[in-house]
């Protein structure tokens, strides 16, 4: 056997040993998302918002024309040791992106067998700037993060003229610590936080906080919060009640019809979020696509987060030459910029896995949103992500 030959062989042998990279007909989105549970008011409107996305673009033949989405769905009951077993098996069933929960906490949970298998992952909603931070370079949050939204709400309150903060968190989550990233931005633009208060999620009775609250004199100018369901409404209900009249601001966990229908109590209550149907935005088409397909209105803006997760992949996928190997995905996913999306335009690139776009403020009026503005955040004010 001749030189020549054996290196032949030689190369051969690495070619098979590397991997190859090829134009797929399909890509399989394993989703580990909760339809039951307490993450489901989340994650079943996405999974909605996000089938008419697939339809559309497998009616068009995939993405490119070529490339068919295959969802796998299953139910990880809101659980963070469910939802590791039901990423692994996904990842054997042969998903090329995972989908994570709307939430911080399984997500977390997931990430490592995303790293472990180079597989992009993707939360539905969870917005805590550390997911993608700390979770590593495969995992992508899909909704304004925490310290983003709580720049754009600072920026709001210093643009109105509130010139002090009271603010309560909870500690029992990340996305209930929001308000102390409200906190570094407002005294960055000239504010002042005047009292914090913590509660426990699932407090019934916030008497000791508004007790202390009413004591400071003078008045803050501004309540800031991100408690949601049952706490926000149970807090707002008992601050109404004691008399406190002081302006709430708070974010999209309120989000909900229940906010709406809180009646004269909600009245003037102003939160960020993450779209408005602007007259010929892509959102208002998307609300109508909506309607049309499941015979209602849309209620929640999760809806048409579902629609912008499948569309992200979609251009991600279109990105990487219509191949869908994981670290390929991966890269195109991070270098992503101005992909519009039914909520707004998506930039992923320079950002570490955060999507970068603007936030909306909606004040509840009559009982129905009225649109207040949209800011982007200010970069030079924005918080580094932190484990509160």
């Amino acid at each position: 056997m001749n030189l020549r030959h054996l290196t032949s062989l030689a190369l051969g042998a690495v070619a098979l040993l590397a991997p190859v990279a090829y134009a797929a007909d399909k890509i399989t989105i394993g989703m580990a998302i909760a339809q039951t549970g307490g993450i489901a008011p989340f994650d079943v409107p996405m999974l909605d918002g996000f089938k008419i996305a697939v339809d559309e673009i497998n009616a068009a033949g995939g993405i490119g024309g070529k490339v068919k989405i295959v969802p796998i769905v299953k139910d990880t009951r809101s659980d963070p040791a469910q939802t590791t077993i039901v990423a692994q098996e996904l990842i054997d069933a042969g998903a090329n992106i995972l989908i994570s929960p709307g939430d911080a906490d399984p997500s977390f949970a997931m990430a490592p067998l995303a790293t472990q298998h180079q597989l992009p992952m993707i939360s539905t909603s969870a917005s805590s700037p550390t997911l993608a931070t700390v979770g590593g370079d495969y995992v992508f949050l899909n909704y304004p993060a925490d310290n983003y939204q709580a720049t754009v709400a600072a920026q709001y309150a210093a643009n109105t003229g509130y010139h002090t903060a009271y603010l309560l968190y909870s500690l029992d989550s990340q996305y209930t610590t929001m308000p102390l990233y409200f906190g570094q931005v407002f005294e960055k633009l000239g504010g002042k936080v005047v009292a914090k208060e913590t509660y426990q999620l699932n407090q019934p009775n916030f008497s000791p906080q508004i007790t202390k609250l009413k004591a400071l004199s003078p008045p803050p100018d501004v309540i800031y919060t991100s408690a949601y369901e049952p706490d926000f409404p149970s807090f707002l209900r008992q601050l109404r009640a004691a008399g406190v009249t002081i302006p709430v601001l708070g974010s999209d966990g309120i989000d909900s019809p229940i906010t709406f229908g809180l009646g004269t109590i909600g009245e003037g209550v102003v939160f960020t979020t993450a779209a408005y149907p602007m007259p010929g935005s892509e959102m208002e088409a998307f609300l109508a696509k909506f309607e049309k397909r499941y015979e209602r209105k849309s209620e929640t803006v999760y809806d048409a987060v579902g629609y912008d997760l499948a569309k992200v992949i979609e251009a991600a996928v279109i990105a990487n030459g219509l191949e869908v190997d994981g670290p390929g995905l991966q890269k195109a996913i991070a270098n992503l910029e101005n992909v519009q999306d039914a909520t707004a335009k998506i930039t992923y690139k320079g950002s570490r896995g955060i999507p970068v776009r603007e936030g909306y403020l909606i004040r509840v009026k009559d009982g129905k949103r009225e649109f207040v503005g949209a800011l982007m955040p200010k970069a030079d004010l924005v918080p580094p992500p932190q484990m509160h």
